[in-house]
């Protein structure tokens, strides 16, 4: 069952030029797509429009059959961004109460209170977000996706600044996700982790889709996700 249905989808911010050039493909239920491109290739601008944080111009966005601005598709997927901007007068517990709230998710305390302590950050759920780092920031983004189990979850470059220890953690829990039929879609620079975790991935260069394919096959084809990019991108097919 597709989850994430992405059709035809074009976008500009100047009427002129396409950010997005007839974008086009879909996330499973139970899988973990990668989403990769160089700087400018779209992909912020992607996941704004699946999250409708900016008007869609042309094509079409369903998540879980439902248009994508509509309450109920709204209600399926969580956004984490590439920024920790958090709410600093929010202790960690009310932030997820928060998130709760919005989601209309009964949440499992005790479930956050032992993902803290997974990530190094035992004692810290009730200390407010202002007295927290960078890698703390992007641990408490998680650990609110991890609690609230969306249908979907796109991630964007939420795991830089986290440390080994929790990536190692995160793509444990990544997979768990998978496991219970939800889905990722993982937009990351780490093609290492890409190649541990994803089913399939999506390379988007200049807004247009050049590669939509399983993560096996394309390192089959070129032996790692960065030659495969490295290689297009010094090509003459750009």
């Amino acid at each position: 069952m597709t989850l994430l249905d992405v059709k035809n989808v074009s976008y500009s911010y100047d009427g002129i030029v396409n950010v997005l050039a007839d974008v086009s493909f879909s996330v499973g239920k139970g899988t973990i797509v990668g989403l990769v491109g160089p700087n400018g290739s779209g992909k912020s601008t992607l996941i704004k429009n699946i999250f409708d944080l900016v008007r869609l111009q042309s094509g079409s966005l369903r998540i879980g059959g439902h248009e994508h601005a509509s309450a109920r598709a709204k209600s399926l997927g969580m956004y984490l961004s590439s920024n920790d901007y958090l709410p600093e007068f929010l202790t960690a517990r009310e932030y997820v109460s928060l998130m709760g709230d919005l989601f209309r998710v009964e949440v499992d305390h005790a479930e956050a209170v032992g993902l803290f302590r997974k990530y190094s950050m035992e004692g810290r759920y009730d200390h407010l977000i202002e007295d927290y780092s960078h890698g703390m920031r992007k641990k408490t983004q998680l650990v609110s996706a991890l609690v609230m189990r969306r249908p979907l979850t796109v991630i964007d470059e939420t795991l830089n600044g986290i440390d080994l220890e929790a990536l190692h953690l995160s793509e444990q829990e990544f997979r768990r996700v998978r496991d219970e039929g939800r889905s990722i879609l993982l937009c990351t620079h780490d093609f290492a982790v890409l190649e541990r975790l994803a089913d399939r991935i999506v390379f988007l260069d200049l807004g247009h889709v050049v590669y939509d394919e399983s993560t096996e096959d394309l390192m089959s084809e070129h032996g790692s996700l960065a030659t495969m990019v490295f290689d297009y991108i010094g090509s003459d097919e750009r």
